[in-house]
């Protein structure tokens, strides 16, 4: 079982947004959305990709992504 290592479903959730609406916002696809959410590895560009769609910034990736 993979261990969550972000908090990107719990903050696009309290935003109200879908995955596919993430993964538009994002420009990546909705299974990129679902292995990020999984907790998966990804590349640092998914993950700015992610954080800018989601109306943050890169800033607070910690928030986001806990590393």
């Amino acid at each position: 079982m993979q261990q969550k290592t972000n908090n990107v479903r719990t903050i696009r959730e309290a935003r109200l947004m879908s995955k596919a609406e993430l993964a538009k916002a994002a420009d990546l696809s909705i299974p990129t959305i679902d292995r990020v959410e999984k907790g998966y590895p990804c590349r640092m560009e998914t993950k700015r990709k992610i954080i800018r769609a989601l109306g943050m910034s890169v800033k607070e990736r910690n928030r986001v992504f806990l590393e």
